[in-house]
């Protein structure tokens, strides 16, 4: 009777939902305890909001708070059921698969059993001559991918021709033919290989790298290069620039103080040539008032003066007959000499700056 009032009191203080002791124990409306993390992933799995105990349906989810006393108890219960040396285990750790009421963490799990024990529960694997034959490991919550689907029993073989773990049972079966080998003997083959794969890839990955690393290396001096280039393009270019307007401002210069010669040349001699027409104007009028006179004596008498004489010396100057000193210099100005001279070597240089960068 003690035993079974001992597991009905364990029993109280067990979630429903996860089978284990409470965890921040929350209460619902209708009455019944749950662990919150629980209820509340039970809540959200479902469409609608009732307890998993009773079934009784809330419009509204509940607001629920944590038991405080409730949690208190079962600090205090698992006190008590948890001996010296032993550990609950936590969530995400391996339980003990016979440990009634509070779960222990597990120990080792039993590949025969298909159970996994606490330290205390395993006590029998280590005493009975016929449990020790079984084969012990670390603990391990997927048993059910160690067992065949088919046959229940561990899958111990592994088939080379299907790639897939196998029992014994399934060599009677479906592999019967084909070649397997154990699993463990399987398992050291399979990462032999990829300690292998995984060293060549190492390998590779080191030398492409490498490659990167060098290729970056050598982007990054072109770019250095062009920018270097570039600056040095600029300043030859502004050099060049620099030096055509310094010569286009002597060559102006230049132009303009023959153009002031000339202009200078050529006021001086219309200004003699004004003279002469001058001149020649008063002779002409002088001329033409010995042509009006009827008296012959007088007529004859003034051709033959000193005036006329003086007069015929001076109107045949070699100035008179003769090209101005100027013009030779103001033909070659009006052919524009300069502005060819300009043309001509900016077309030569347009032309050689084209032809180099078109064989870029």
């Amino acid at each position: 009777m003690a035993s079974a009032s001992s597991l009905l009191c364990e029993e109280q203080f067990l979630c429903s939902i996860c089978l284990n002791t409470f965890t921040d124990p929350v209460t619902t409306p209708c009455g019944h305890n749950y662990c919150k993390t629980c209820i509340t992933e039970y809540w959200d799995s479902s469409d609608v909001t009732q307890c998993p105990l009773c079934k009784k349906r809330f419009r509204r989810r509940p607001q629920l708070q944590v038991n405080t006393e409730f949690r208190d108890m079962m600090e205090c219960f698992n006190s008590m059921r948890v001996k010296d040396g032993e550990v609950l285990a936590k969530p995400g750790e391996v339980p003990c698969d016979v440990c009634i009421g509070p779960k222990r963490k597990a120990h080792k799990t039993c590949l025969v059993c298909l159970t996994s024990y606490c330290q205390a529960d395993l006590e029998p694997h280590q005493r009975v001559a016929s449990l020790k034959k079984h084969k012990l490991i670390d603990p391990v919550s997927n048993l059910k991918d160690r067992v065949c689907q088919k046959h229940d029993k561990m899958l111990e073989l592994f088939c080379c021709t299907d790639q897939v773990c196998i029992c014994f049972m399934c060599l009677k079966d479906d592999h019967v033919t084909h070649i397997t080998i154990p699993s463990e003997r399987a398992f050291r083959e399979g990462k032999a290989r990829l300690e292998s794969l995984t060293s060549e890839m190492k390998e590779i990955e080191k030398t492409k790298s490498s490659h990167v690393k060098e290729a970056k290396r050598l982007a990054q001096q072109n770019k250095h290069e062009s920018e270097r280039e570039l600056a040095d393009i600029a300043e030859v270019l502004g050099a060049l620039v620099a030096s055509l307007l310094k010569n286009q401002d002597e060559l102006i210069k230049l132009i303009q103080e023959k153009h002031k010669a000339v202009e200078t040349q050529a006021e001086t001699h219309i200004a003699l040539l004004e003279e002469e027409v001058d001149v020649l104007r008063r002779g002409i009028a002088e001329l033409e008032e010995y042509l009006q006179t009827e008296d012959h004596l007088h007529f004859l008498h003034s051709c033959s003066s000193l005036h006329y004489v003086a007069f015929n010396k001076d109107v045949f100057k070699p100035l008179s007959h003769g090209v101005p000193p100027f013009t030779d210099s103001l033909s070659k100005m009006s052919e524009q000499i300069y502005l060819g001279m300009v043309k001509k070597y900016s077309a030569q240089i347009e032309k050689i700056l084209s032809k180099e960068v078109g064989m870029k």
